[in-house]
């Protein structure tokens, strides 16, 4: 189980950086022992199309954390206008190729490509994503598979700080396939963490204040900056914020500043736990990645 940092008097920050570099030091000595005894390291293949700033940032931090462990890695880059079987064709190659155990398509793509024809034609197998149907379906059944990075992520987070999760409240604040849907179906599965009551809150839930107030956990994925306010949540509860939004702060030579779902200041004075936005979940979700094509591997 990780340290953790206090900083303030009752409330514990849930440092996923912090956390996904001991993550990240089990695997690299996972792989020396691989090496040592002749296999090959594992190798994550990264499909990047286009030039948008946000996805070219978080395919270099993938691959860059790939060196740190020891993994083999292949960026695959192509121009925007690239056509849907083009890259159709691309898939295939790596579905074939024998030297590469998982690969990723990072999303999202041109919108002349239709990703659900990408993500259907994704070898489960290779799948370290987690978001093939037949992995989704796994995950449901509690079977063997992969589980998408970020759900990933966050359960790992609450296992190494051992956060109570058995017969809590948990409110998903957003229902994303990526995110709320599946990190809901984790939480409820019967093991730990898990064992939650969950009730998923979304743009058409009516009472939300009282919904959230009534929680126990919080798991806050609805891409809207500071939407959690402290009136809003409960003395001790347990706040993870997947949210991660670029605003507008001239103060800042950027122009920006980064905020998640949850208002830090104000909702962490309540918190028992809380993560940081950025330092949280984001981190958590390569480490998710790397476990993924770990598994892959073996």
């Amino acid at each position: 189980m990780c340290s953790v940092i206090q900083i303030f008097e009752f409330m514990t920050l849930l440092d996923g950086l912090t956390t996904a570099q001991t993550i990240k030091k089990r695997i690299q000595t996972e792989v020396a022992e691989r090496v040592s005894v002749g296999k090959r390291p594992p190798h994550l293949a990264a499909v990047l199309v286009g030039d948008n700033g946000a996805s070219q940032t978080y395919v270099t931090a993938k691959v860059k954390a790939c060196e740190e462990v020891g993994f083999k890695s292949t960026l695959i880059q192509r121009e925007a206008e690239i056509t849907e079987q083009e890259l159709l064709k691309i898939v295939h190659d790596l579905n074939e190729n024998p030297e590469i155990d998982g690969y990723i398509v990072q999303l999202p793509l041109p919108k002349h490509i239709n990703e659900l024809h990408i993500l259907l034609a994704i070898d489960p197998s290779k799948d370290v994503d987690g978001f093939h149907p037949e992995n989704v379906g796994k995950m449901a059944l509690n079977l063997p598979g992969f589980l998408p990075a970020t759900p990933y992520g966050i359960i790992t987070l609450l296992k190494e700080y051992g956060i109570e999760t058995e017969g809590k409240h948990c409110v998903v604040l957003g229902r994303s396939s990526i995110v709320g849907l599946p990190v809901s179906i984790l939480l409820q599965r019967n093991t730990y963490p898990g064992n939650c009551t969950v009730t998923i809150a979304h743009s058409k839930t009516k009472n939300l204040k009282s919904v959230l107030q009534s929680a126990d956990i919080i798991i806050a994925a609805i891409g809207k900056p500071a939407f959690v306010t402290a009136d809003m949540v409960k003395e001790g509860v347990v706040v993870v914020d997947v949210g991660i939004t670029r605003v507008p702060d001239d103060s800042r030579k950027s122009g920006f500043r980064i905020s998640g779902d949850v208002d830090f200041q104000g909702v962490s004075v309540k918190s028992s736990f809380i993560t940081p936005v950025p330092g949280g979940v984001g981190p958590m979700t390569i480490a998710s990645l790397l476990l993924n094509t770990l598994q892959a591997a073996k």
